[in-house]
């Protein structure tokens, strides 16, 4: 009896994974519009995020980490369903009315850890569209939605709030709305004299660049129109507030459970107005003091679970849904005042495009105790989340599901001798038909309609002509500024090859 004892612990303690006793809880925050250089852990030097760098400082901080395509709505679709957005119509930047676009029947993130005995939640915002193919029944039930594919909690922020209305959802239903006072939201000027960013720029405390130029809430004018709902309408500067204030009292009310808690941060889009308290505390302007605020709200739900003494039981995984953007429909002085800030670090590009700085962000997991604190250059992305979370909750996943979502569990845990990705197809948001894709050190762009964004603007005026095909070194060019094509167009073929097959076969697998 006693060898076979002894046996068993050898092989307990022999397996690749040993975890605590119980499975962990999993925090992914995701920030919104965030660069690779705009954090201090990631070489800024013009402000300082102090509580983000103990995260990176305790964990591994990966410097080829991903996400999955240049703006929201797709990375925030393929981190919860393992599967490239562009592999489904209509999975770009959703609307205001937009239904929700991940079918209900789909197989998805929190279905997989509530089948592993999970409490799910969302808190944040979603951008992912509510009730079915009519849109958003803003006045009654708005199903389906968070509640219908895998999460037993959701307070949100419906869409974006550059996009109306400018409202809570809790549940099902838009928080403290007056039946007395219905909402209405569409995309058509609900009547002649409805003011707008248009009719009344003058009254506005930010004004408008380009297309914000809707229904006015809070002084700031925005995509779309909407009336009524007056009572259940926010303040913008109190947003990161209340997801911390909502993420506490969940993780309180479930500490006892296993839980996943999807935090999703609004803090860097647009309209960017922080708090008072973190307003003026760079010398960026409003998006380098919204990064000081995502700053805290990290700080809050670390010393929450220091508090509640669960950090030695919990991987965080930080990340954000794509690159940063400058000047995005609102003249808040984050181009004037940048100074020699580089949001995007030494890489060209940012958000709506497939250049590095479109999809290359920070990435920092931490799980005290587990994983050892260190740098990694292995290939991470946010659609591997899905895959990896199976292997870590020993769960498995159903046929056809998850299909671009690779298991890189040891890779996260920066255990020794982990592989990162082979290869990976970076997206924009899916209208232009642009990719990138990465294989070892080479980097292949395709643009179907021969036109990219730049960094600073995202107005169409700022498109630029581009070749079809590009092809980088970025062992070399990490830049990306330095088209090899003609002189490596074996190696342009193969990758063109490999792309195209695994956009035609509809797996990565």
């Amino acid at each position: 009896m006693r060898f076979l004892l002894i046996l068993l612990s050898l092989l307990i303690t022999s397996s690749p994974f040993v975890f605590a006793q119980t499975k962990p809880n999993i925090i992914v925050i995701m920030a919104d519009d965030l660069g690779y250089g705009d954090l201090s852990c990631y070489g800024a030097t013009a402000l300082h995020t102090p509580n983000i760098d103990r995260l990176a400082a305790e964990g591994q901080r990966f410097t080829r980490g991903y996400s999955s395509a240049s703006t929201c709505t797709p990375t925030r679709y393929s981190f919860l369903t393992g599967t490239y957005a562009f592999r489904e119509k209509g999975k770009g930047i959703a609307a205001p009315n937009s239904p929700l676009i991940i079918p209900a029947h789909t197989f998805t993130l929190p279905d997989l850890l509530k089948r592993a005995g999970y409490q799910t939640a969302v808190i944040g915002k979603w951008h992912l569209g509510l009730g079915d193919k009519n849109g958003p029944d803003w006045n009654g039930l708005l199903k389906p939605g968070p509640r219908e594919i895998g999460f037993d909690y959701n307070f949100l922020l419906p869409t974006t709030n550059d996009r109306v209305p400018q409202v809570y959802v809790e549940n099902q239903r838009v928080l403290n709305l007056d039946p007395k006072d219905p909402l209405w939201v569409g995309m058509k000027k609900p009547s002649p004299d409805h003011p707008t960013g248009k009719s009344h720029r003058d009254s506005l405390k930010m004004n408008w660049s380009h297309g914000h130029n809707g229904t006015i809430h809070n002084g700031i004018s925005r995509i779309g129109f909407y009336t009524g709902g007056h009572a259940a309408r926010f303040r913008d500067e109190d947003l990161g507030d209340k997801w911390v204030e909502k993420s506490i009292q969940w993780i309180e009310a479930n500490q006892k459970d296993p839980f996943f808690l999807f935090f999703a941060s609004h803090d860097l889009h647009v309209p960017r107005m922080p708090h008072e308290r973190f307003q003026g505390k760079t010398a960026l302007g409003f998006r380098g003091d919204a990064i000081i605020e995502l700053d805290w709200a990290v700080g809050e739900l670390m010393n929450t679970l220091d508090r509640l003494q669960l950090a030695e039981n919990t991987l965080v995984i930080f990340c954000s849904d794509n690159g940063p953007v400058m000047d995005d429909g609102y003249q808040d002085y984050a181009l004037a005042k940048v100074g020699d800030h580089r949001a995007s670090g030494r890489y060209s590009g940012g958000k709506y495009s497939v250049y590095e700085g479109g999809t290359r962000t920070p990435f920092i997991t931490r799980w005290k105790g587990e994983i050892q604190p260190g740098i990694s250059d292995k290939l991470v992305c946010t659609i591997d989340l899905f895959a990896s979370f199976a292997e870590l909750t020993q769960t498995p996943i159903p046929t056809n599901a998850c299909r671009d979502s690779f298991n890189l569990l040891p890779a996260l845990l920066g255990q020794d001798k982990a592989q990162g990705r082979k290869s990976l197809i970076q997206q924009d948001n899916g209208n232009a038909g642009n990719f990138g894709y990465l294989s070892g050190k080479w980097k292949l762009q395709r643009h179907d309609k021969k036109r990219t964004r730049n960094l600073q603007v995202a107005k169409a005026l700022s498109n630029t002509p581009v070749p079809k095909f590009q092809l980088y070194d970025l062992t070399d060019d990490p830049e990306e500024k330095k088209n090899i094509i003609k002189q490596h167009p074996d190696i342009a073929e193969r990758l063109k090859t490999e792309l195209a097959t695994l956009i035609k076969t509809g797996t990565s697998h």
